[in-house]
């Protein structure tokens, strides 16, 4: 059985700490930030980790 190739989209995106977590950018900063609020945009610039439920596919994705 061959190896199985990482998704290469997946792997640009999302990132896997040490701890097994799962890391995202969030949404909503691609463009009309004049109209945000600075809370926001600075709430925005977090990385977000991904939902239990979601872990286990991406993790596969990303070849972890």
């Amino acid at each position: 059985m061959p190896k199985m190739k990482s998704h290469k989209g997946i792997r640009k995106r999302m990132k896997l700490t040490r701890r097994g977590k799962v890391t995202r950018r969030r949404a909503n900063r691609g463009h009309l930030m004049s109209g945000k609020r600075s809370k926001r945009k600075r709430q925005l610039r977090r990385k977000a980790v991904v939902d239990k439920g979601q872990v286990k596919i991406y993790t596969r994705l990303i070849g972890g």
